[in-house]
């Protein structure tokens, strides 16, 4: 399972560089990983944190661009947590950057880390294939 992430650009990305700024790329790569988890594991989304992000900016996205396409997809299920390859693509085709997240899932009331359950470990494992 993929998804596939339209980001519309905002003016505020910009930097005075005349490109999107390097920490703005984070936030276009949480579109998509937002979307991936919500649509494979609903509202348990909402009880994840990200544990680690490991990103390799491969071009600028310039001034003047209007929008950016995001992909995301699971690679790997730990006993808490799901590792997701991302790029963000320039209109073009170029990558823009690259990078590999881990998030961990948690319990809302000890606000510390779970284990899947077996249900969702089930939907990630399939959506690995």
């Amino acid at each position: 399972m993929s998804v596939v992430t339209p980001v519309t650009l905002r003016w505020r990305d910009f930097d005075a560089l005349g490109h999107v700024n390097n920490s703005v790329y984070l936030s276009y790569l949480e579109v998509a990983r937002d979307r991936l988890m919500r649509d494979l594991l609903g509202d348990v989304y909402l009880s994840m944190v990200i544990a680690r992000i490991e990103i390799d900016y491969r071009d600028e996205i310039p001034m003047g661009t209007e929008e950016v396409t995001v992909t995301c997809r699971p690679v790997s299920i730990g006993t808490t947590s799901l590792r997701t390859e991302e790029q963000i693509l320039l209109p073009g085709g170029g990558v823009a950057a690259t990078a590999i997240s881990v998030g961990v899932v948690r319990d809302d009331k000890t606000r510390s880390s779970r284990p899947w359950t077996d249900a969702e470990r089930a939907l990630i494992t399939a959506a690995i294939g």
